[in-house]
């Protein structure tokens, strides 16, 4: 879900967008890199937390404790402060004395990502309560969720909601619109059909004309919600191995629509070993550059639908190359990585020579505990009380919502929009 740049560099992007559709005067200023003010102690990381607080806390969490680390209680403490009383997130908010209003950003994603890492941690039901019935609430009619209530529903979204409430024992094919519509629906509307050009993608969201244009991360992300996983999610080895095919027909499936972006993935990833991402808006150099989150993203979705062997070579390549883009980013990217390792398997602790492990605990607070976990023997869903018989019943994001002119939301996420191969 996911820094796959610095606060800094989302906020430039985010003011270049929002430049060009409003004046200048409402275009959101790039924060400093480093805060000019203290940050707070619990808090992970040493950069500006404007867009991105909430989520990397979160996913420090969920990697520390799939590799047997517990928090410390004040980062965990920091988190809950967080929630608004509706059970929302926002980004982050600086001031928790200060209730949340209608100024306030909240943000379906956050408050994903948060309900998971509190579910994990354990011990605040109430705080994931909340949150869960909070996203219920800003469902849109199509069974789906924006990044903003009330905005668009898109894939990436909708995918990390989805993992959140089947974190939580939630049935998703109770999880209605007064239409009757369900999350899944919503999911394969954003699905490509096999076929053509692009077959087995998901895109983000359509175009102005409808259109669907294929979205590696969205895909990745499509991929777990559409078997009903998490962040945390573990591979399915009932079909490991199996090479992933795209299911043709009208009518799809959500476990063919998760093959059928397998299978994606794996074709968009033997090109090159790895994902590419295009060049930020406005930048002077339109060299493509290697996406160490997206590919890290792509490895953890093909794992978890059964094709480990698909993203062997991703896995390699990320242990050789992915330590500096960590070590810039800072917790998400690790929280990243280390997912992506015990998806698949590998040992997070010894990662092309690099313990992540070791290296996300030191951006934050010392760990209250920590001991290493045995092997899972089962997949995310599984450990929720759900299974396959559930059925519909049963995801990485990180984004900035930025208000720009009357009325006018614009998304910024670390994962791209565009189609990225």
């Amino acid at each position: 879900m996911t820094v796959r740049r610095t606060a800094a560099t989302l906020a430039a992007t985010a003011t270049v967008l929002c430049a060009a559709a409003a004046p200048a005067a409402v275009a959101a200023p790039s924060p400093s890199p480093t805060p000019s003010v203290a940050l707070p102690s619990g808090l992970y990381g040493t950069k500006d937390p404007t867009y991105d607080g909430v989520w990397r806390q979160s996913l420090a969490f969920i990697a520390q404790k799939l590799e047997g680390v517990t928090p410390a209680a004040a980062s965990v403490d920091w988190l809950v402060a967080q929630q608004c009383d509706s059970g929302a997130y926002a980004s982050y908010r600086a001031d928790v004395s200060k209730p949340c209003d209608a100024k306030t950003m909240t943000d379906t994603n956050a408050t994903a990502a948060a309900i998971q890492a509190l579910a994990e941690v354990g011990g605040h039901g109430d705080a994931v309560d909340n949150g869960v019935a909070w996203l219920k609430s800003v469902q849109n009619e199509d069974g789906g969720w924006g990044y903003n209530p009330g905005s668009p529903s898109d894939a990436n979204s909708t995918s990390i909601v989805i993992g959140a409430l089947a974190k939580r024992g939630q049935r998703l094919g109770d999880v209605t619109t007064e239409g009757g519509k369900t999350p899944y629906d919503a999911l394969l509307e954003l699905a490509i059909p096999c076929g053509g050009k692009d077959g087995g993608a998901f895109a983000y969201q359509p175009d102005k004309a409808g259109k669907l244009a294929a979205n590696a991360d969205a895909t990745a992300a499509g991929v777990l919600g559409s078997m009903g996983k998490g962040l945390a999610a573990w591979n399915n080895s009932a079909s490991e191995d199996k090479a992933p095919t795209c299911h043709k027909g009208a009518v799809v499936k959500p476990e063919q629509a998760a093959q059928n972006g397998a299978h994606y993935l794996a074709g968009a990833l033997a090109k090159t070993g790895h994902l590419n991402q295009p060049p930020m808006p406005g930048a002077t150099d339109t060299t493509e550059q290697p996406d160490f989150g997206n590919t890290a993203d792509a490895v953890v979705a093909l794992a978890a639908a059964g094709h480990q062997d698909k993203a062997a070579g991703a896995l390699g390549w990320l242990k050789k190359h992915a330590a500096p883009w960590a070590a810039e980013n800072g917790p998400a990217a690790y929280a990243q990585l280390v997912v992506a390792a015990h998806t698949t398997g590998a040992d997070a602790r010894d990662f092309g020579g690099v313990d992540l492990v070791e290296r996300l605990n030191a951006t934050g607070p010392k760990p209250a505990a920590a001991h290493t976990p045995s092997p899972a023997t089962s997949d995310y869903a599984a450990q929720d009380g759900t299974s396959e018989d559930a059925g519909l019943g049963v995801w990485w994001l990180v984004g900035i919502g930025l208000a720009a002119g009357a009325g006018v939301g614009f998304l910024i996420s670390s994962r791209r929009k565009t189609p990225q191969l």
